[in-house]
């Protein structure tokens, strides 16, 4: 048995195995947890294959690091029972309401800054649909563009940190989480300033895509304004104070940090008079429900890599990547294909369990930074949340788009293949300019 199932045979099976059957419909715990335990008995037999199973998923529970993600989603969810979207979007649209496509514009500068807040894309996207899209196409606005810009804005809240990617991915990586963190705030930026250049122009272009707004409808005395950004953006200020002040000043680590926020968004929900039993509940079950799947098919997908690994799946993988044509550069946009074209049909988060302690010993021989090179990965997964079949942000979206809209699927994926062509555009600028993701890290206290 061993002469035929060579390493080479084994990477086969387990990578195609999986990707079958996500694609058939099988839960991708399932898959991977029952597909790496069936191919280690063969192997090695059961007791082994169990052994190493319960050693695998043992160092995942007991990751410190890890704990930082049910305080992560439940900062991101208290946030969502605050209401402070609904503040924040008045302000912003008083202020940038007669842009070309302004109320789109307002959409993604409330989603980057509620980016800074949230970490939880399912979060982000249901805040900004239900409190964007509404008025965006009660005022006439194309649908296609209306529900590109909420799923793309809603993304940002994966990227820009504090982010659930990045807790996750620095454990398996052996990359410090808080340097993850600071280096994503530009990309996300940058992110944030690309979508906003397109709107602006598009809809300068077609006026009829994005109908401007009447200058009765934000001609308020600036005191009025000013009064009411500033009590729209200092809550959120504060809660990003908390989280990355303290990761970047060195005072805590990420998970610490963690239940900062966590803490300061109970204290702003309550200052908002939100805070009740019912908001609890619902916050502490939803974080309830997302930690565990995060964590199950994080066990899962980390015990399933650790078969991958002992079978040297890892090595064949490393020798087709180093033999590619190209050089380094040429194994670089190679990985950067295979993780996009695995967006379309796996969840992120099996992404990073199976494929960041693959790659990762990979990048180190071709000679990249792994600072850089996760960067560049977590950037490269925001189309995953855009790209059918898996677009989970377009999933989120139609979960909140009531249906006297007229909202249909095709507006939905119509309207977000512009924003993940900016995505791959911000990719490549990335590339040309590694500082947009290593000067802030460099700056870091400790």
């Amino acid at each position: 048995m061993s002469q035929v199932l060579t390493p080479e045979v084994v990477t086969a099976i387990m990578l195609g195995g999986v990707l079958l059957g996500v694609m058939i419909g099988y839960p991708l715990g399932l898959v991977v947890g029952s597909l790496g335990f069936a191919i280690g008995c063969v192997l090695w037999g059961v007791n082994l294959t169990f052994q190493l199973y319960y050693i695998r998923i043992y160092e995942i529970l007991l990751g410190y690091s890890f704990l930082a993600v049910p305080l992560f989603v439940f900062m991101g969810l208290m946030l969502e029972q605050s209401g402070i979207a609904d503040t924040l979007y008045d302000a912003l649209h008083l202020w940038l309401g007669r842009l070309p496509g302004g109320l789109a514009v307002t959409t993604i500068m409330l989603g980057t800054v509620l980016a800074a807040c949230v970490g939880v894309i399912g979060a982000s996207v249901s805040m900004l649909a239900l409190v964007a899209l509404p008025a965006m196409i009660k005022r006439g606005y194309s649908k296609d563009l209306a529900c590109g810009t909420v799923a793309a804005s809603g993304c940002l809240g994966i990227l820009i940190p504090p982010s659930i990617m990045f807790i996750i991915y620095g454990p398996l990586a052996e990359i410090s989480v808080g340097k993850l963190f600071m280096g994503a705030i530009f990309p996300g930026l940058l992110l944030s300033a690309l979508y906003c250049l397109y709107i602006i122009t598009k809809c300068k272009l077609h006026p009829n895509l994005a109908p401007t707004l009447p200058a009765d409808e934000v001609r308020i005395p600036l005191s009025t304004k000013l009064k009411k950004l500033i009590f729209g953006i200092i809550p959120t200020v504060l809660i990003v104070a908390s989280v990355l002040g303290t990761i970047f000043l060195g005072i805590a680590p990420p998970t610490e940090a963690g239940a900062m926020g966590a803490s300061a968004t109970i204290l702003l929900c309550a200052a908002y008079r939100k805070l009740n039993w019912k908001a609890l509940k619902e916050t502490a079950l939803g974080t309830f429900r997302i930690s565990s799947m995060i964590l199950l098919i994080g066990c899962l997908s980390f015990a399933f890599v650790g078969v991958f690994m002992k079978a040297k799946g890892g090595a064949v993988v490393a020798g087709i990547v180093l033999r590619s044509p190209g050089g380094v550069w040429g194994a670089f946009f190679i990985i950067m294909l295979i993780i996009f074209i695995l967006g379309f049909i796996i969840d992120w988060i099996a992404i990073l369990f199976i494929m960041a302690p693959i790659l990762t010993p990979v990048v180190r021989t071709l000679g990249f930074d792994p600072l850089w090179f996760a960067l560049m990965v977590c950037l490269n997964l925001q189309t995953s949340f855009m790209t059918p079949p898996f677009a989970s942000a377009i999933f989120y979206l139609k979960g909140c788009v009531e249906p006297e809209m007229g909202i249909t699927m095709a507006d939905m994926f119509r309207g977000v293949i512009p924003f993940v062509a900016l995505i791959l555009v911000g990719l490549l600028l990335s590339v040309a300019f590694p500082e947009i993701l290593l000067w802030l890290p460099g700056k870091m206290i400790r």
